[in-house]
């Protein structure tokens, strides 16, 4: 890309307070039409002459560039002096690189001034470049016709609004991508406080692996931890299941085979029981019908029954290591405190509904958004909890036909859908690739957020049509963000690493026009929290006593954590 050397006086164009803004100016013309692509010389002298205060033409500005059919807005990529020694020849040249990407046009039944992608009718030699104003920027980055929120303000002009569409950004997925520190916690919180002031009954889902979202969103956030909730095990397809509760060894195939009979064995049990005892309201899926995957409740000490019986007809000669090695896992995991919530009931009953209500907020109840913490899941078995709930929000969307829109929110996407497959994400991949390839058809929507995009499936990656990227500093990363750029911006995307915090360059199909915008301020109650003070502040003054600690490793043999 060519360097940004040439330099107008610096003042930028923006409006002074009580001062309208001044209607467009003429800087330049077109001396070369590329394709999508157009250059332009700067016409200083006459600049000059026009205007009290000169702009700056920046990469990424829009300019205007006027055809006898409408006016063309183009993206600045580039501004380059290409002989700067030119002096004693005259003035310096100046050249504008830019992207066209779409026009001005009068449209509509009320006639209005509208902005369109496409370029129907290009520039050619000569044709007039001018600085937007105010009014054109307000037409492309907020066409009235479409849903938008407001999230922050254009770099370009801190007087115009920079608005997200609603239904692109998310029918089609979106992404949030940024270093450490750079802000992508608050420019999330910042898109979905906004969505959420706008539609009061929207279904969010926010998987909050380091717990800093719960204080977000005020009385409108349904709350949930290992606390409060349980996801019980046999809402486990039988491949979550097999990634739970078997081991990752030369007998896994074996012990896959028996956990799979020992299931069909306890669903069987329980629908007979039940159905003796009257406690399904409807009518109970035939022994003949049930298989492995059948939605129906189980109880474990029914496939605990099954492996005994088993190994009870196994001669000595034959291989029992397969049996014991799954019995003693399940009866691990029943013991372990820090899986009461899957595997802790002592009663199992069907409360899928109940689950389902509380997870996707049906009726939401004036808490349309459901923050929940999984930052002490243990890590053995995280790719499952997030396997469930994301399977069970598509199943959902199928089997109500898309009557219920929601969003699925992945924090720290990269650490359960990575771009290496190793085997023990396969539950979570599959079940987050779904809906990215199909979720749109049945209005559900994924938000992914990591800090490290190259570290993430590509597949899912490639699904999301709205990309948020705020700093990025490591270069396999930028190139990432580069290779997943269809829209001639590559010149934009090479300011991720300059990017200040709380910018961001968006683009795709949830804006009218790739844009750099800094993100709105968050209420300071609404910020995520960061359970770090610091360094600085926490060496001030004594930060533990002996006490504490003594209660810390009360709860770490407990397995359990003080709320809040």
């Amino acid at each position: 890309m060519s360097q940004p050397a040439f330099k107008l006086p610096p003042q930028p164009f923006r409006e002074r307070r009580g001062v309208p803004a001044a209607p467009p100016k003429r800087i330049g013309h077109i001396v070369s039409v590329n394709g999508p692509r157009a250059v332009a010389i700067l016409e200083r002298a006459a600049e000059a002459a026009l205007l009290a205060e000169p702009p700056r033409v920046q990469i990424g500005a829009l300019l205007k560039i006027t055809t006898p059919a409408s006016s063309v807005i183009g993206l600045v990529t580039a501004v380059t002096t290409p002989m700067p020694g030119a002096e004693d020849h005259g003035e310096e040249i100046g050249l504008v690189e830019l992207n066209l990407a779409g026009e001005m046009v009068i449209a509509g039944a009320d006639r209005r001034l509208t902005f369109k992608r496409g370029v129907t009718s290009p520039p050619s030699i000569g044709d007039a470049l001018l600085l937007v104003d105010r009014h054109d920027l307000t037409r492309v980055y907020a066409p009235p016709a479409l849903a938008t929120v407001k999230v922050g303000t254009l770099y370009q002009d801190a007087a115009v609004a920079a608005r997200l569409r609603v239904d692109d950004l998310l029918s089609k997925h979106f992404v949030v991508v940024g270093s450490t520190g750079s802000g992508k916690s608050c420019a999330l919180t910042t898109i979905l406080q906004r969505i959420l002031d706008d539609y009061r009954y929207a279904h969010i889902v926010v998987l909050d692996i380091h717990n800093e979202y719960l204080t977000a969103f005020g009385d409108r956030v349904e709350a949930i931890n290992l606390n409060n909730f349980s996801l019980p095990f046999w809402l486990l397809n039988f491949q979550e299941l097999t990634a739970a509760l078997t081991t990752l060894d030369e007998h896994r195939d074996a012990e896959t085979e028996i956990l799979g009979e020992a299931v069909v064995y306890a669903k069987r049990r329980y629908s007979d029981h039940a159905a003796t005892r009257g406690a399904l309201v409807r009518k109970p899926v035939e022994a003949t019908h049930m298989t492995v995957e059948t939605p129906t409740p189980f109880r474990l000490s029914d496939v605990i029954a099954y492996i005994d019986e088993q190994l009870g007809r196994l001669e000595r000669t034959q291989i029992t290591l397969p049996y014991r090695k799954l019995k003693m896992r399940i009866e691990t995991m029943v013991a372990d405190q820090r899986y009461n919530f899957m595997f802790g009931s002592l009663t199992v009953q069907d409360t899928m509904t109940e689950i389902l209500s509380r997870l996707f907020r049906v009726p939401s109840d004036g808490k349309p958004i459901t923050v929940i913490d999984l930052s002490v899941v243990p890590a053995e078995i995280l790719d499952v909890v997030i396997s469930v709930i994301s399977r069970l929000a598509f199943d959902l969307a199928i089997w109500s036909k898309g009557g219920l829109p929601t969003l699925i929110v992945c924090e720290e996407a990269h650490r359960y859908a990575p771009a290496v497959d190793k085997g023990y994400f396969g539950p979570t991949r599959q079940a987050l690739s779904r809906i990215a390839k199909e979720g749109r058809k049945y209005g559900i929507s994924l938000a992914l957020v990591t800090q490290r995009p190259s570290d993430l499936d590509p597949t899912i990656l490639s699904q999301c049509s709205t990309v948020v990227a705020l700093r990025l500093s490591s270069e396999r990363d930028q190139q990432v963000m580069r290779s997943s750029t269809h829209e001639g911006v590559l010149d934009l995307l090479d300011f991720l690493p300059l990017l200040g915090d709380r910018e961001a360059i968006v683009l795709g199909q949830g804006v009218s026009m790739p844009m750099r915008i800094t993100f709105d301020d968050l209420d300071r109650t609404a910020v995520p929290r960061n359970l770090n003070a610091g360094f600085s502040k926490a060496w001030k003054s004594p930060n533990m006593n002996r006490q504490e600690l003594e209660a810390i490793v009360f709860r770490w043999r407990q397995s359990g954590r003080e709320k809040g």
